[in-house]
């Protein structure tokens, strides 16, 4: 009952940040239709939205303690559907075929992950993490961790290779490392309001440290990749790799998987590539409304009169004549 809770929570916490997000999107589009501007976050929409992306995150934060990492990481997709769907409402989209066929692939797959994910005990005491920290499984996918982003970051920092590839792998690599922390601290404080108190360990502050810290490098790479890359690009590469790299480190720092069935296991990466696949199609080709101009306005010209609208022509580079007292203009145009 706890795992079910715990996935119910991942699964609105995602749908919860999806409608934050389109409730930002559509603050900010309100602003600049408005004559006067005013600050976004002046805004009670905008920080309505926030609210919202808040809660949705401490509900996040709280599933990691309550289920699985294998199963909470792939539900941020719900975020992803969530989103496409709801946009339709709050921003007047129009709802795409692609849109319809990626939320059903999205769907069975998140199905296939409920139902395949191992039942696991979820009651992880600060113990149990002091043991998980120096067994020889983590050790080895540590070193072999910070050899990759190393190497990554070599390549970034001193080759100057921004590749949108080097990027979202360096976020992943992070966010192993964030959904580790996460679950070991959502779950001390879980067990320590219960009763059982966790919160003496050092372990606990220690894990707190390595939450906050790879969190915010993570956030730095991840605002990069944006900056550079369209939004279509980087959301359904970062969620492949990210919920990729959530799942590699629940099955070896937690050993979710330790006594799963060979189906099940089948069945679950299965229930993953559905997702993956759906993420894809959703966001494939998916671009940014921009304002439809009806001509060019290049405002008053000083000294000239204006004699038709400044609009250019699809098949000429001609775009539009001013009045001169001599005929030069004229014979040139």
């Amino acid at each position: 009952q706890t795992q079910l809770f715990g996935v119910l929570l991942a699964a609105a916490s995602n749908f919860l940040i999806s409608v934050s997000l389109n409730i930002q999107k559509c603050a900010h589009l309100r602003l600049v239709c408005q004559a006067e501007q005013k600050p976004y976050y002046r805004s009670k929409l905008w920080c309505c939205g926030i609210t919202l992306l808040g809660l949705g995150e401490v509900g996040n934060f709280t599933a990691y303690g309550l289920a699985p990492i294998t199963l909470v990481a792939p539900l941020g997709c719900v975020s992803v559907i969530g989103s496409a769907f709801i946009s339709v409402f709050f921003l007047k989209k129009t709802m795409r075929t692609a849109d319809i066929l990626g939320g059903t692939l999205t769907i069975t797959g998140i199905f296939l992950l409920v139902t395949f994910t191992p039942n696991v005990p979820q009651e992880l005491t600060a113990r149990q993490v002091q043991n998980y920290l120096v067994s020889w499984p983590f050790l080895v996918y540590s070193i072999l961790e910070i050899l990759i982003f190393c190497i990554l970051l070599y390549f970034y920092k001193r080759k100057a290779v921004k590749h949108i590839v080097v990027l979202l792998m360096m976020v992943a690599l992070l966010a192993s490392l964030t959904v580790i922390a996460v679950k070991a601290v959502s779950s001390m404080i879980a067990l320590s309001v219960k009763g059982k108190m966790q919160l003496t360990y050092s372990v606990f502050y220690i894990m707190s440290v390595l939450m906050a810290t790879s969190c915010a490098f993570q956030i730095k790479f991840l605002n990069q990749a944006m900056h550079l890359y369209e939004a279509t690009a980087v959301v359904p590469i970062n969620f492949v790799f990210f919920t990729t790299s959530a799942i590699i480190s629940g099955v070896i720092f937690y050993r979710e998987f330790q006594s799963a069935a060979l189906l099940s296991v089948f069945m679950f990466l299965f229930g993953c590539l559905l997702s993956f696949l759906g993420v894809i199609i959703i966001a494939k080709k998916k671009k940014e409304d921009h304002l439809q101009v009806p001509f060019i306005d290049c405002g008053h010209i000083p000294g000239q009169k204006l004699t038709g609208k400044i609009q250019p022509d699809s098949h000429c580079s001609c775009y539009g004549t001013l009045n001169k007292e001599d005929d030069l203009v004229k014979r040139q145009s």
